[in-house]
């Protein structure tokens, strides 16, 4: 072993309890281990920065899902990028940027036989920066780009409806639907983030659902007059409700999460205007991103052109601190405090 590798402890968070409603401090457990070289064909990564998602929340419960649950006591499962700083494996030399699922640590050990299962990539940082790799490039971009490109089926003229349109997802979602050709109206909260997807973004327009009980019904009104084509929906409840009185014949809507309900302490609730698709012999389909894997390579190299020639942009809210601080970070994506991807920074290069 490296003298350098046996003096470094890796700190972790750890999944402790179940949460009820919002995760607390009591649902995590911080511990510590020492790092070890990898073994034959093994790699061992220094996380570098962490995508803090809505499916976190998701992924913490008991049930059955798209992805098993985080075990208790393991550790909080998350993607991230990180720098290879010991390697047995020459497809992932030492100083390679990789992207993955390293979880809540600061050290990322992967075995050989787990290299594929972990989904650990190289990354080449000239196409974006680390946070960008997060977010346009990484899973909400690919989650965004099939999601409306596959399930949504994006047709120039048409009206694309974005819930949580300044979050990570929703920003690539109606800047590639503007690409695209397509009229896009965001729905966002408070005024600065819908100020933001228009003059920054490019959106048609923006609707603040927190201006007002009416707000979204009277925007989608306004901004809508033709009605809506496709709604890419983030947030589920009442706002999916009010989008569904407004939808055109053959509309599609995409169900990429229902931030909104995650949390609940009660059973979800379904749309209560579901009969609107049957009016409108409209669909409703989910998006899950891991579907899409082998086509990634194909979004990437598509959305980092538009990076590169300035036709995309991006914004990340990058959080400091470590490891340590990730219940906190957490938190913001469920107070809607986040202005943008939610990233937490590990370590500096």
């Amino acid at each position: 072993m490296t003298p350098l590798l046996t003096s470094i402890t890796n700190h972790q968070v750890r999944l402790a309890a179940r949460p009820v409603g919002l995760p607390t401090a009591a649902d995590w457990q911080h511990t510590e281990e020492p790092v070890a070289e990898p073994a034959e064909g093994g790699v061992l990564v220094k996380v570098l920065a962490l995508s803090l998602d809505p499916a976190m929340r998701g992924w913490m419960n008991e049930g059955k899902s798209y992805i098993p649950p985080v075990a208790i006591g393991e550790v909080m499962r998350a993607g991230g990028i990180g720098l290879v700083v010991a390697s047995k494996n020459p497809a992932f030399p030492v100083g390679a940027h990789v992207t993955g699922g390293p979880g809540v640590q600061e050290y990322w050990s992967v075995a050989a036989d787990q290299i594929k299962r972990s989904g650990m990539a190289r990354i080449d940082l000239r196409l974006g920066t680390v946070t960008q790799w997060l977010n346009v490039l990484g899973m909400p971009g690919m989650t965004g780009y099939f999601g409306l490109m596959d399930v949504g089926q994006p047709q120039a003229g048409e009206t694309v409806v974005v819930s949580g349109a300044a979050g990570a997802v929703g920003q690539t979602v109606g800047q590639i639907a503007k690409l695209k050709g397509c009229r896009v109206v965001g729905i966002a909260g408070g005024p600065a983030k819908c100020e933001w997807v228009v003059k920054e973004l490019g959106f048609d327009a923006c609707i603040d659902y927190k201006a007002g009980p009416s707000a979204v019904k009277d925007g989608l009104k306004q901004h809508c007059p033709q009605g809506v084509d496709i709604y890419f929906d983030n947030v589920g409840g009442e706002i999916l409700d009010t989008v569904l009185t407004r939808i055109n014949k053959k509309a599609r809507i995409v169900i990429c999460g229902a931030i909104s309900q995650y949390n609940n302490t009660t059973a979800v609730q379904g749309p209560k205007n579901y009969l609107s698709l049957l009016v409108n012999r409209a669909r409703m389909e989910g998006i899950v991103v891991f579907d899409y894997a082998d086509r990634y390579p194909q979004a990437i190299a598509e959305m980092a052109g538009y990076l590169k020639d300035g036709r995309m942009k991006s914004k990340e809210d990058v959080v400091k601190g470590g490891v340590a601080v990730f219940p906190g970070a957490l938190g913001k994506l469920f107070s809607g405090e986040n202005f943008g991807k939610l990233v937490l920074e590990v370590a500096a290069e």
